[in-house]
């Protein structure tokens, strides 16, 4: 108060010789305010709004095999390593009286599934071969986004098959697909602060980049093959695929229903991979603010969106489905889907 009274004769003057300058600045001011305003109601929900999956205690379950990166020629050892562990971590989980997880797992131990992974260890952890992976040459990489666990699997691994059967409905005699279901992270909770950040990603990221590695080993193993892999990375799931990216050894990468990479364009991923985007017309993600902003100490948002021209990424049909509908069979999302994986994009509808 008292350095604006000594200053009053002038401060007048020179505000109003000013006032266009500040006045013109101030137009672009109020979205800018709002999107750090709606993030900070995010971050202050997340952390105040209590959780019920938070609450929830966690089943025992038994440490996951221990076994080398496979071969085409350990395949079938690893799956049912995988399957008796899985086995084990039910008999487990219905002796704690959790009889859903116990279900859940009781079914991925079933002698037709293929885990190339598992760990029923707090929220959980599988990755599940839908297809002869051992003869395939194209693979796609399904990279789930958030509130995804043993718990809610069934949905995941719906969404794979439903990948698969297309794959196979559109591949030409020559062609051998198969998908791999990847729940090889910790996913954030839809509510949660973590879902905010790129925290889990980072976390994922080396993760999700060894299985690339192990995957080319088994289906580049035959002379003259050239596999063509592809990292589907939906909602959360393409922030994981956002910090794996530089250099990865894929043809393809798509996004779909994504929040953003936590890059600003397709050059900042450092890819040689070509990189696609797509969002249903109904998918929630549209409304959130494709910014990245400082708050309360953390990096939240994940700045440009994908399918933004400024991105760079190749954009394709979604059709008019929501978040959970870009495996829908008969859907655009899903034609379009297969035929990046099968490396035919010039058909994309």
């Amino acid at each position: 108060m008292g350095l604006e009274r000594t200053k009053g004769a002038t401060a007048p003057r020179e505000a109003a010789k000013g006032a266009t300058a500040p006045r013109e600045a101030a137009k672009g001011r109020p979205a800018h305010r709002w999107r750090r305003a709606f993030l900070a109601v995010l971050v202050i929900a997340a952390v105040v709004v209590p959780l019920s999956a938070a609450a929830r205690p966690w089943t025992p379950a038994p440490a996951p095999a221990v076994l080398a990166a496979p071969t085409r020629a350990t395949l079938a050892a690893a799956y049912a390593a995988n399957r008796a562990n899985a086995a084990q971590a039910s008999r487990m989980a219905a002796a704690h009286g959790d009889p859903h997880r116990a279900a859940v797992e009781r079914e991925l131990a079933s002698p037709s599934r293929q885990l190339l992974t598992f760990d029923g260890r707090g929220p959980g952890r599988a990755t599940e071969v839908v297809g002869d992976l051992a003869h395939a040459d194209r693979v796609a990489v399904l990279v789930p986004g958030s509130d995804t666990s043993l718990d809610t699997y069934d949905r995941f691994r719906a969404g794979a098959q439903a990948l698969f059967r297309e794959l196979t409905r559109q591949a030409p005699p020559t062609a051998h697909p198969a998908v791999v279901a990847w729940l090889g992270y910790e996913t954030p909770g839809t509510v949660s602060t973590t879902v905010l950040t790129t925290g889990r990603a980072e976390q994922a990221a080396p993760h999700l980049r060894q299985l690339v590695h192990d995957l080319r080993a088994v289906v580049g193993a035959a002379p003259g093959r050239s596999p063509h892999l592809t990292l589907v990375c939906h909602s959360y799931g393409s922030v994981v695929c956002g910090r794996a990216a530089a250099g990865l050894a894929v043809s393809d990468i798509a996004l779909i229903g994504s929040p953003g990479t936590g890059a600003g364009s397709v050059a900042a991923l450092h890819t040689p991979a070509r990189v696609w985007a797509a969002r249903g017309a109904d998918d929630w993600v549209a409304h959130v603010p494709h910014v990245r902003a400082d708050l309360f100490g953390t990096t939240v948002g994940f700045g440009t969106d994908p399918m933004d021209p400024a991105f760079g990424a190749r954009v394709f049909r979604a059709g008019k489905g929501g978040h959970s509908a870009y495996f829908t069979p008969g859907s655009p999302s899903l034609t379009n889907l297969a035929r990046i994986v099968l490396g035919t994009p010039k058909e994309l509808r």
